[in-house]
This record gives C-alpha cells, sequence and structure tokens, in this order.
C-alpha cells in the first residue's frame, strides 16, 4: 500500500468529514486525532481551516473536471454521457451517507469564507459548461429526447442531482436518489 504524505492525508481526513459532517462539523483537532500528528501541525500545511476549505475545492475541481473529461472521451453520444455523470453523482452519496463537497459546504454557507463560496461557484459552472455540452450532443444524436435549451437543462439538472443528495442524504436512502432521477432516466436512450 501506498505511503501518503501528511498533506494528501489531511485532505482526504478532511474531505471524507466534510462530506459527511459538513463544514462546521469537523475541527483541526478531529483532523489531527485521524491523521495521527498534532494539531500544532497542521498549521504547517494550511495555517487556517478557510486555507483548507478552498484547497479542498480546488483538487475537488480538478478531479472532477478530470472525471468529466474522461466520461466525454469514453462515451460518443450525449445520453451516455449524462448518464455516467448522475452514476458519479450517485456513487458520490454513497448510498445516502454522504454528500458531494459542494452540496456539503453550501449547507453551512454562513460559515464559509469567501474563497470557499467563491471556489463553489467555479466547480458548478464547469459542471453545468459540461453538462450543456453532452445535453447538446444528446439533442443531436437524439440520445436525450425533448432537449430544447441545453444550458437551462443543464442548470435544471445540476440542482436536481444536488438536491437529490439531499434527499438520500436526509434518510440516508439511495432509493430517494434514484426516484428524484427517474424521469430524466426516462428522457435518455443512450
Amino acid at each position: 500500500m501506498p505511503v501518503t504524505d501528511t498533506k494528501t492525508a489531511l485532505l482526504n481526513s478532511a474531505e471524507h468529514a466534510a462530506r459527511t459532517l459538513g463544514f462546521d462539523g469537523f475541527s483541526y483537532a478531529d483532523l489531527a486525532e485521524d491523521v495521527g500528528i498534532r494539531k500544532a501541525s497542521i498549521h504547517h500545511h494550511f495555517p487556517s481551516k478557510a486555507k483548507l476549505s478552498v484547497a479542498l475545492m480546488q483538487r475537488y475541481y480538478e478531479t472532477f473536471n478530470t472525471v468529466c473529461s474522461e466520461i466525454t472521451a469514453n462515451n460518443a453520444s450525449g445520453g451516455a454521457q449524462l448518464t455516467h455523470l448522475i452514476d458519479q453523482y450517485r456513487m458520490g452519496s454513497d448510498d445516502g451517507k454522504r454528500l458531494c463537497l459542494c452540496v456539503s459546504f453550501s449547507a453551512c454557507r454562513d460559515s464559509l469564507p469567501q474563497d470557499v463560496v467563491d471556489q463553489i461557484s467555479l466547480f458548478r459552472a464547469m459542471v453545468v459548461k459540461w453538462m450543456t455540452g453532452a445535453f447538446e450532443n444528446g439533442r443531436k444524436d437524439g440520445s436525450i429526447s425533448g432537449v430544447t435549451d441545453p444550458k437551462l437543462e443543464a442548470i435544471s439538472t445540476m440542482s436536481l442531482l444536488e438536491g437529490a443528495q439531499l434527499a438520500a442524504r436526509s434518510e440516508e436512502s439511495p432509493e430517494l436518489f434514484d426516484t428524484a432521477l427517474t424521469l430524466l432516466h426516462l428522457r435518455i436512450s443512450a
């Protein structure tokens, strides 16, 4: 098993905590205990929780952008692309036990530093842009029915995915996520 450097271990621990407990649900003391270092050592890597949270969102953006690029490269139809993105959000909910980082952070918006709010906006804009392309492809290739405005479809779908995660999390029920996406799945023929 590869050895994880301390900074990566801290990011991993913080992401897990944030996705299950929210921004307000973890502290540096929690991370120190989880990673096995002194609390003061965390400040060497991340001088503040705000800096840590910005780094989390930046890493999340990069990772998800890569996932979206791979979905595009491996799936020709817009419907298949969108289906794979939906699968990413479903897997990210861990059967209703977690939320994607943006949804989790957004639920604590009043506690978030502006830099983190800005990173969330960048993430959402990237995903909406990607989904707009998938809806455009789906309209052209016929793999998504009823697409009239790809950008509005993408914005609505982003809200649907995030809301479905919240519903699933509220009852730890992956079925709630699936039910929320039923009508969109019925429009996809890929």
